[in-house]
């Protein structure tokens, strides 16, 4: 659903909305808006459900709701038109979107045993990474940048979404959750050990996720618009999926062995190697000049985000006390939402650096610089995690 929306379906529908020069603009404010309600909403969820009381389990009965309104809201968004219908759509689905995703990150830690965490991640991202490659190669080719095409992305979505969730609230073995309530004491030192972790080691992990997501995310935002402006492709929206379908094929490559690598040998070591690949994909991002040279450095790009995403994931479940794990894997969202909706923010910045040297498209080239200085940030952030 994402991986299709953000970096092809929404930039291709306000491009024939928007007003050209603006396009950046209109399409970092609308997404920095669902953005923010996503990093509040995902932790609140998360936490919700881990209180959860159903013979159903704790994490399916929110996951049913938020799936249900997501259809929806994606209806309203694929077939209603203009621009207030595709806000409405959009914030809608956010918030339907993180109130089924907040109980669904605390699967992974309720399910799977602590030594097999790195290898359950790399099957997560696996999977992530499998739908990256599908939307790009799909939706690129289902709508074009003047927005025709998008009913059938929008019901390739749907069903997709139908399929996956049903599949996993079908499946996934929870048991019912029917205890007592906790006495008071027990519950304040619950909430003591909480507030304890999460102001120390977890709060260094949700910040180096930040910054290095915020490198990447800025690039996934604007991407279509540069390939549009700067390298003049004939169809960006077919060669943004391409391009993305490279980095997701490099980030597949490193993701499985990256999971066993985490579990051998630890995510540190893993993480340094992963966000200089990363930072050194994005400062070669703007030298590219043909599609074989954007396609490596896309590969390049690649590698790193699969070494970052399995072990940061594994790290994020290593650390997050199982009591509690809906809320503390929900407050990485803090980072993932958060520093996509800062990425967002860079839109004004690239309109306006364009547009005070014509033809020289310093706006892009701005934010591949601030992506590799983010990037190489997170490891500073990276070494206080213990």
């Amino acid at each position: 659903m994402w991986n299709a929306l953000h970096p092809i379906v929404l930039p291709a529908l306000l491009a024939s909305l928007a007003p050209i020069e603006r396009k950046n603009t209109y399409l970092g404010l609308l997404t920095f808006a669902g953005l923010v309600l996503a990093m509040g909403l995902q932790p609140i969820s998360g936490a919700i459900s881990d209180r959860w009381i159903s013979r159903f389990g704790r994490r399916r009965p929110l996951m049913v709701i938020g799936t249900i309104l997501d259809v929806v809201f994606l209806m309203i968004l694929g077939w209603a038109g203009g621009m207030f219908w595709i806000f409405a759509g959009y914030v809608g689905l956010q918030i339907s979107s993180n109130t089924a995703q907040g109980p669904l990150q605390g699967l992974l830690r309720d399910r799977v045993p602590a030594q097999h965490l790195g290898a359950a991640s790399s099957i997560k991202v696996f999977l992530d990474l499998g739908s990256l490659i599908a939307a790009s190669f799909i939706a690129g080719r289902l709508m074009n940048s003047g927005g025709q095409g998008t009913a059938w992305v929008f019901v390739m979505i749907v069903t997709l979404l139908l399929i996956s969730a049903g599949t996993t609230i079908a499946l996934a073995d929870e048991e019912p959750t029917n205890l007592p309530v906790p006495d008071s004491r027990a519950k304040l030192a619950s909430a003591h050990a909480v507030e304890e972790a999460s102001r120390s080691t977890y709060w260094w992990l949700i910040a180096e996720r930040a910054m290095f997501l915020l490198g990447i995310y800025g690039l996934q935002a604007f991407g279509q618009y540069y390939l549009q402006d700067a390298l003049q492709v004939p169809d960006p929206a077919r060669q943004t999926g391409n391009l993305l379908a490279i980095i997701g094929t490099g980030t597949l490559a490193l993701v499985l062995t990256g999971g066993w690598l985490s579990d051998r040998f630890g995510p540190k070591p893993l993480l340094y190697a992963a966000s200089g690949l990363a930072a050194a994909g994005l400062v070669l991002m703007p030298l590219c000049r043909d599609y074989q040279g954007l396609y490596a450095v896309g590969a390049l790009l690649g590698a790193g985000m699969g070494l970052f995403l399995t072990t940061n994931w594994a790290l994020a479940n290593e650390l997050a006390p199982p009591a509690d794990a809906g809320r503390f894997l929900g407050l990485t969202n803090i980072a993932t939402a958060g520093a996509a909706a800062v990425a967002r923010l860079e839109g004004p910045l690239v309109d306006l650096l364009n547009a005070l040297q014509p033809g020289a498209w310093m706006g892009y080239k701005a934010v591949f610089g601030l992506g590799a200085a983010c990037i190489l940030l997170s490891m500073v952030f990276l070494g206080r995690i213990k």
